[in-house]
């Protein structure tokens, strides 16, 4: 296994996380602390790449040596399961009921890998609890565990930097890391873990119940309310009340509004007082739209608000009803609910919509990576040229 060369993969059900899946590979959705390739990189102790879509490819490209261990990009790694994968001899795979989790290839196996239709030559079953992202609402429903799995794993041998003594510190479930400022604030962490990132800030005022996760470099604003399980990633900012959501970086949500039981991609903003439902007025089920079936499902949650793709915005003053979907590169503003499921490349609101031009929406992306000292580069140019054209059906 030392030697092993690592690739994590995008299964059948891939079309089930869309809109976040339009712009990366499942592994690099932001569960927890950390991505899902982060978990698997951190317990193997080795770097991987991706199988996934063609038009993806380019930016997460495949890397193949003379042997090859495939690992599906949508499970939660665990300590038990490593160790049985790392058993895995050549030409064997590792399934639990009809998931392929992983399986060795050598170099031509693993150049024409597809998950769908290769036959092994020999399967094992993996006997163990197995923790897969399958859905949407998977992300925040999950959140709260993959919190504590990588609060135990990241801080396990590190010492915390000291809280200041002008906080309010509620149990000892709170990891600080160096650079992080955190003032006149008041964490409660008994009921799940709180890790602080480096140079992440809570301002004055805020209030904090865990599980929560403020990535490196992120913000929460002074006066906001964070319920748990909550995730804020890597240079992104909140403020207002904010429950059960994950936000996967580079995005804002900076001003008083509610976001609730929600998935908020990358480089995405909402403006103040933005709000979304979570709950039907009649708690019922909540149904979502689902791009595999092209029709909305049924979640099996009373609590499920917004999932927002990458690169889309609303205006001051948007409500979004409950189990509303928002594709890649939308604009939603205006008074009023808009449809529960605004395709992408969408610029309007309740009175309707237009197509976003996609060439438009490039110079919004590059001048949003320039504030962050980032480039957005052709790579990234070429993935919103396809999703344009993938997603034209959904704008008719």
């Amino acid at each position: 296994m030392s030697a092993m060369n690592v690739v994590l993969f995008d299964d059948q059900q891939r079309a089930n996380l869309l809109p976040l899946a339009y712009t990366r590979p499942v592994a690099d959705i932001r569960v927890g602390i950390i991505t899902i390739r982060e978990k698997w990189e951190a317990l193997l102790g080795k770097s991987t790449s991706s199988s996934t879509e063609s038009y993806l490819s380019a930016k997460f490209p495949l890397e193949v040596a003379s042997e090859n261990l495939f690992i599906n990009g949508s499970v939660f790694p665990t300590a038990n399961l490593v160790q049985s994968i790392q058993n895995l001899e050549p030409g064997k795979a590792l399934v639990h009921g009809d998931v392929l989790v992983a399986g060795v290839l050598d170099a031509d196996s693993a150049n024409s890998f597809d998950p769908a239709k290769d036959d092994w030559s020999d399967t094992e079953t993996y006997s163990g609890n197995l923790s897969k992202l399958s859905a949407l609402w998977d992300i925040f429903s999950m959140n709260g565990e993959q919190i504590q799995a990588d609060f135990d794993m990241i801080t396990a041998g590190k010492t915390s930097q000291k809280a200041s003594s002008t906080n309010n510190i509620i149990g000892n479930n709170l990891f600080i890391e160096n650079g992080a400022i955190v003032e006149y604030a008041t964490i409660n962490t008994e009921r799940g873990a709180v890790y602080i990132g480096k140079d992440a800030e809570i301002m004055e005022g805020s209030l904090i119940r865990g599980p929560f996760a403020l990535c490196e470099g992120a913000q929460v604003k002074m006066g906001t309310k964070v319920y748990g399980p909550t995730t804020v990633g890597p240079g992104s900012r909140i403020g207002g009340e904010v429950t059960n959501c994950v936000i996967q970086a580079y995005s804002n949500k900076g001003h008083d509004g509610f976001l609730g039981n929600s998935v908020i991609g990358e480089w995405c903003n909402l403006g103040a007082d933005t709000n979304n439902s979570n709950l039907k007025n009649n708690y019922g089920e909540v149904k979502m739209w689902n791009y595999a079936q092209r029709d909305y499902q049924p979640t099996g949650l009373q609590f499920c608000g917004l999932v927002m793709g990458d690169h889309s915005k609303a205006g001051i003053n948007t409500m979004f009803n409950t189990g509303t979907v928002v594709g890649v590169n939308a604009n939603v503003f205006g008074s009023g609910f808009p449809n529960k499921f605004i395709p992408s490349f969408s610029w309007g609101g309740a009175q309707g919509f237009s197509t976003f031009d996609v060439e438009k929406a490039k110079e919004v992306a590059v001048k949003m990576y320039e504030r962050r000292g980032l480039e957005f580069d052709k790579n990234d140019q070429d993935i919103l040229n396809n999703i344009f054209e993938m997603t034209k059906e959904f704008r008719t």
